[in-house]
């Protein structure tokens, strides 16, 4: 069994450069979803299956992501402030911020590759294993199924691999003529990754290297498939990423409506 203290690594120096009009002035593990930072969302399906050690890879705007958890409570909870003399000191009416979580907060750096990032954080990584994700994207994954089917695989590493929809209007032609359209996104039937992984330590070392232009999708990963090393993890459940200003809209919609299908906790903060 993994331990809840294994570390989730979670890459969040990106720019969001495709989602400019909510991004521009931020790194795109802070845009929100009903308020909350997406990464905060990330944590909490984690938290919810009690893994509380997070190393955050920084890189643009860091200092934006250490601002908000240096401010958490007050971010959170509701908090009176006097401001009279020698007492400016705020008085947290609720304990809505109080997290279980003990998070690191690395730079790695403003052009480094992915795999660069996850390479220069391995100090950090005092367990026979650990969790790694980006800072986009929101899911329904089940972490201990992710975890259950890691270790019963036995490779170096396991990524979860998930049907994504199609942003299109999906057409069935027969010749020139077009006999059925579909307005609405469908799946597609093969598999992508959805970045939720699990990895042995021994990948850091073994597959990643300090090459700042060093992608962790590319080469490492497709070494690891060609060492038959790779274990996929099947979710057919719910899974979005938020790449383009549709995705930001579509995924603050469903927060909403009370039915996000990713709010797997249960408690008064959201």
């Amino acid at each position: 069994m993994i331990d809840l203290d294994t570390p989730v690594v979670i890459l969040c120096g990106g720019q969001g450069t495709r989602i400019r009009e909510v991004s521009d002035r931020l790194p795109k593990g802070m845009v929100d979803i009903g308020g909350r930072p997406i990464l905060w969302h990330i944590m909490k399906l984690f938290s919810h299956y009690g893994y509380h050690r997070f190393i955050l890879c920084l890189g643009y705007k860091s200092w934006e992501i250490k601002q908000f958890f240096l401010d958490y409570r007050a971010h959170i909870s509701d908090f009176r402030l006097a401001l009279t003399e020698n007492d400016h000191s705020p008085r947290f009416l609720k304990s809505s911020a109080d997290e279980n979580w003990d998070i690191t907060f690395a730079e790695t750096g403003l052009e480094a590759g992915t795999g660069a990032r996850l390479r220069r954080i391995r100090q950090y990584i005092d367990t026979p294993h650990f969790m790694m994700t980006y800072g986009d994207g929101v899911s329904a994954v089940d972490i201990h199924n992710l975890v259950q089917t890691h270790l019963e695989a036995g490779r170096v590493g396991t990524v979860t691999g998930v049907h994504p929809t199609s942003k299109f209007g999906e057409m069935r032609v027969d010749g020139d003529v077009v006999e059925e359209f579909n307005e609405k996104p469908t799946q597609v039937t093969g598999w992508v990754s959805g970045g939720y992984f699990v990895f042995k330590r021994t990948f850091l070392d073994d597959y990643l290297s300090d090459d700042e232009d060093l992608f962790f999708e590319l080469e490492p990963l497709q070494k690891l498939a060609r060492d038959q090393q790779l274990t996929v993890n099947k979710h057919t459940d719910f899974w979005a990423a938020m790449d383009t200003y549709k995705d930001y809209q579509a995924l603050n919609e469903i927060w909403a409506s009370g039915k996000a299908p990713w709010k797997v906790w249960d408690d008064d903060r959201s």
